[in-house]
């Protein structure tokens, strides 16, 4: 059996800026960009996996959720409390640079951790955790 990861889901709370980090910045390709009334969905992807996406989502717009649970998924969102993802690249140092030239939020710069990974930390325009991992 051979199981993959094929999407996983981060909430973006503007959707340009979304596009801006993950498209222009990161230069993830966009795979699909699905908008119904004020919402967007948009599903980027590292170019070379074609396998494995991202689905950027509105947040909190289940029906069944309160108006205090919406501003509590909001709050946790903002603060990078709510979700992360762990990416790796084969040079963070080159990435690192040039996610601050683009005025991303730098949470960590690089450094070797005690466990035995180089990394780095930002959020995302929403406020997602990132954590960048040197490649081995």
């Amino acid at each position: 059996m051979n199981i993959t990861i094929h999407y996983t889901f981060l909430p973006h709370t503007d959707a340009e800026a979304a596009l801006g980090f993950y498209r222009d910045t990161l230069g993830f390709e966009v795979r699909q960009d699905v908008g119904y009334e004020d919402m967007r969905w948009i599903t980027v992807g590292p170019p070379n996996q074609p396998e494995t996406s991202i689905v950027l989502h509105p947040p909190a717009v289940d029906p069944g959720i309160t108006e205090e649970e919406r501003d509590v998924i909001l709050t946790l969102i903002a603060k990078g409390a709510f979700t992360a993802l762990t990416l790796a690249v084969d040079d963070l140092d080159a990435l690192f640079e040039k996610l601050v030239a683009a005025g991303a939020d730098v949470l960590q710069e690089p450094i070797d951790q005690d466990y035995g990974v180089r990394d780095c930390a930002f959020r995302d325009p929403a406020g997602n955790l990132l954590r960048i991992n040197q490649r081995v």
